[in-house]
């Protein structure tokens, strides 16, 4: 240690490494602020401690040292001693405030002896005024620990501006640029204030939307339940409204013009997303400013042009748009790569600000996936299931598809998604009375991939499959009798509408509309007032033995 010129109590502090460099000039700057005319009683404090060569032993004997944190995966990583933040309370009388983060004089204190210790002015490339120049920026902007930087310096050492500049590593940079002191230090902390705040992060990205005026706005990354809390259990139980749709819409222009109430049409609106390749280089790859009019609109109409029902779960049902990372895990899986989900929610981002289409590619792979029932869990699906639908639906607002069934709709490939939901439904019915149903899937679940590629071959397969299941039926309760009496009725109808289309025996694959049906479909099986509600309890209790979780 002595050989490279570092004091040995610094080694005896955290040992030799190629740390103590900075160990040293942490304590060296400690001791001359300390010792100048701007040092604080807590200051000096820390200075004496330091100096006991006590640190190490004392975290030892704390059993603070050795430090580990566990990941996402749950998977211990122990943290290299040197690279441990440590905070200091200091203890005084007759100040309640033993935080030195906390403590304003301190920091006061601090200020004025870093500003005395670099005195280099200039002009501010931000506010155009003579000043103090910054000479390095800040750090941990979206989360603690974080390297990355917005602001990068020339450093002589790494990362130089060479053959672009002829000033020193003496006039920081001055000719690449100036920024103010006191502008990097209020827009860093400002940043990194909106994303601990408001902002949504995964790994290395971060979105944060603000308002110039901090008034509340809502936030573009979330779903519709999570963002307004507008679940399918209330729209069901409304009878006021004509459609689904209507009730939603509603619901979603009340939620955001309570925003609205609160904001200034003209103010600023500023959405921005972070993101670095690297540990040490951070950008900015997502910036818009806007009006807040212009942004509450286009929330609105991203919300009501991909709402669809959605199932997350048993706890987590609800009307409304899905959020730009389960459109990335729908298209990709669960497992995919943080890169991966990160690039798709940024390409997400300008289709929710900016009005775009969703990209083409998104909604195909999620329909794909949506089509494989079998590949995926049952609660898995649901959720996937219901964002293509959303996709879908928002990507071809030319056709106007309803968030509910349209006996109307005579396409090839609407009467093929009803036919299969149709099938699925009696065949469910016949398994949740024993416990089959708990064991296995139906065939119209099974086959979905395939009927989704050759619909005319597979219906063949699928039809001859529900004969057994029909003839169970037949024989059990009037109950049963009844509600095959009216699948089959309904099943003639559908037949018979696609008998006139001339385009029925074709085996083409059909497109995302055939899952917008089966869903809608689906959904018309459900009891939803009053009248029903004997039949809803027990097909409630149908569904729940079933794992297609179909209620009849």
């Amino acid at each position: 240690a002595q050989a490279r010129g570092i004091p040995d109590r610094i080694c005896q502090l955290f040992g030799s490494g190629s740390s103590e460099r900075r160990l040293m000039l942490r304590e060296l700057c400690i001791r001359g602020w300390a010792q100048s005319t701007y040092a604080h009683p807590k200051a000096r404090a820390v200075l004496a401690y330091v100096k006991k060569l006590t640190l190490r032993g004392d975290l030892i004997q704390a059993n603070v040292f050795p430090l580990a944190f566990t990941s996402k995966k749950g998977q211990k990583t122990k943290v290299a001693d040197e690279k441990v933040f440590i905070r200091w309370r200091v203890e005084e009388v007759e100040n309640p405030c033993s935080g030195t983060w906390q403590d304003s004089g301190l920091i006061q204190s601090w200020q004025d002896f870093d500003r005395a210790s670099n005195p280099v002015n200039g002009i501010c490339m931000v506010t155009g005024r003579p000043g103090r120049i910054a000479k390095k920026h800040a750090r941990f902007v979206r989360y603690p620990g974080d390297g990355g930087k917005l602001i990068s310096t020339n450093d002589t050492d790494g990362y130089t501006f060479r053959g672009r500049f002829t000033d020193g590593k003496d006039d920081y940079g001055k000719q690449a640029y100036a920024v103010g002191f006191d502008a990097t230090q209020k827009a860093h902390n400002a940043l990194r204030w909106l994303i601990s705040r408001q902002g949504y992060r995964n790994d290395f990205q971060a979105i944060v939307s603000w308002a110039v005026s901090g008034a509340p706005l809502p936030d573009p990354i979330k779903n519709s339940f999570d963002l307004l809390g507008i679940d399918g259990s209330d729209i069901q139980a409304s009878t006021a409204f004509a459609s689904t749709d209507q009730h939603f819409a509603l619901r979603l222009k009340k939620a955001i013009a309570g925003y609205g109430a609160k904001l200034d049409p003209k103010e600023d609106v500023v959405v921005m997303s972070l993101d670095s390749a690297t540990p040490g280089r951070m950008a900015i790859s997502f910036y818009r400013e806007l009006k807040s009019s212009d942004f509450l609109a286009r929330v609105e109409t991203w919300h009501t042009r991909y709402a669809w029902y959605q199932n997350y779960g048993k706890e987590t049902r609800f009307v409304g748009a899905p959020a730009p990372p389960d459109i990335a895990e729908a298209a990709f899986g669960r497992r995919l790569d943080e890169k991966l989900r990160n690039a798709t929610v940024e390409r997400l981002l300008p289709c929710i600000i900016d009005g775009w289409n969703v990209p083409l590619d998104l909604v195909q792979s999620v329909i794909r996936r949506a089509t494989n029932r079998v590949g995926l869990g049952h609660w898995e699906w649901e959720k996937v299931l219901g964002i293509a639908c959303a996709l879908f639906k928002g990507y071809h607002t030319e056709r106007n598809y309803q968030m509910s069934l349209e006996p109307e709709r005579k396409s090839r490939d609407y009467l093929y998604g009803r036919l299969l939901a149709i099938a699925d439904s009696i065949e469910s019915y016949a398994l949740s009375v024993t416990d089959e149903g708990k064991r296995r899937e139906t065939t119209a679940g099974r086959l979905m991939q395939r009927f989704a590629d050759r619909p005319f071959s597979t219906w063949r397969s699928i039809e001859l499959a529900l004969k057994p299941y029909e003839a169970r039926m037949l024989a059990g309760s009037d109950k049963s009798v009844a509600v095959l009496a009216k699948r089959r009725r309904l099943l003639d109808d559908v037949m018979s509408a696609l008998d006139d289309l001339g385009e029925r025996i074709s085996d083409a694959p059909l497109s995302g509309e055939f899952l917008l049906a089966y869903h809608s479909q689906r959904k018309d099986f459900w009891p939803s007032t009053d009248v029903d509600k004997n039949t809803a309890v027990s097909e409630s209790s149908a569904d729940t033995t079933n794992q297609s979780n179909h209620r009849i």
